[in-house]
């Protein structure tokens, strides 16, 4: 592929029930719980902000308006602030406020699977490459994730994933790639398979949740019939895409937590409690003797 248009627009699909985390997601959707203090979703943002991203499109369902009313201006919260002088706080929450204009929201009425929720932002991303982020996912390394994309990116065109090395006797518990000639800081992908029977895989490198792709997924995936979970499967529309376009894969070389496991949220925020000067002190001796005290 030579078409290496800039990548401009975000898409997250935030539809999901959570049901993972009920009882709390009964109320709470599962991207707003908070990693420290922080929803799990501002993470994801400030991961495409930072990539250089300039519009965010969320695919949503019923219950996640709370969401949509997260990324805009809470006008008594905000009044209260500025009458009290509490400049922190307000720099705080101007600095997660999205500019004017740069968020959108569409519905994705009925939960046919990823492939699906990826086709439901198809009049917001248009005809053009478009990354694509799961909200369960955050990334922790020197460079995020994305970022990291968006240069390999420029340097192969065509669509990219993100992966990460698992132990080759996990490998078929994910989406696996295969490997090819070296791109970057990456390669070029053989094949795609998802979740390959136990000593058949072709490489021990997963997908982690992180895309960029061009927009002639979208025909693709209208056509696309129900898979795996009678879902429509992103995968299945990729793997036909990869007929006709390259795929590169980046390697990224970070900690990965799915929060939307119980044990992946945890350690999610544990890793970034620590991160934070105003946190540590307090809880790192208590974590070790949490840890100390385990038999």
């Amino acid at each position: 592929m030579t078409d290496k248009r800039k990548v401009r627009k975000a898409v997250f699909p935030v539809a999901g029930l959570g049901t993972r985390f009920l009882p709390a997601t009964k109320a709470v959707p599962k991207e707003m719980l908070t990693v420290v203090d922080k929803p799990v979703i501002q993470y994801v943002v400030d991961e495409a902000l930072e990539a250089g991203i300039e519009h965010l499109i969320f695919v949503t369902g019923r219950s996640k308006a709370v969401i949509e009313d997260y990324f805009d201006i809470q006008v008594e919260l905000d009044q209260t602030l500025r009458e009290r002088n509490k400049k922190a706080e307000i720099a705080l929450l101007d600095g997660i406020l999205p500019k004017a204009g740069t968020t959108s929201f569409t519905r994705q009425q009925a939960p046919l699977g990823l492939g699906h929720a990826v086709w439901c932002a198809r009049e917001l991303v248009g005809n053009e490459p478009f990354a694509l982020l799961l909200p369960d996912m955050i990334m922790k390394g020197e460079k995020g994730c994305l970022k990291g994309m968006v240069e390999l990116y420029e340097q192969s065109g065509g669509n990219v994933i993100a992966v990460e090395e698992c132990a080759p006797d996990q490998a078929h518990k994910y989406g696996i790639v295969g490997v090819g000639d070296k791109v970057g800081e990456g390669f070029k992908i053989t094949k795609m398979v998802e979740k390959p029977a136990p000593g058949t895989a072709p490489s021990n490198f997963f997908i982690n949740g992180r895309y960029i792709l061009q927009p002639e997924i979208f025909p693709i995936l209208e056509k696309q019939e129900r898979g795996a979970g009678n879902e429509i499967q992103l995968t299945d529309g990729m793997l036909k895409l990869s007929d006709n376009q390259q795929f590169a894969a980046y390697h990224f070389r970070g900690d990965t937590y799915d929060c939307g496991a119980k044990d992946g949220f945890i350690l999610a925020n544990v890793a970034f409690a620590l991160e934070r000067g105003d946190i540590r002190p307090t809880v790192e001796g208590p974590l070790k003797s949490l840890l100390g005290s385990l038999k």
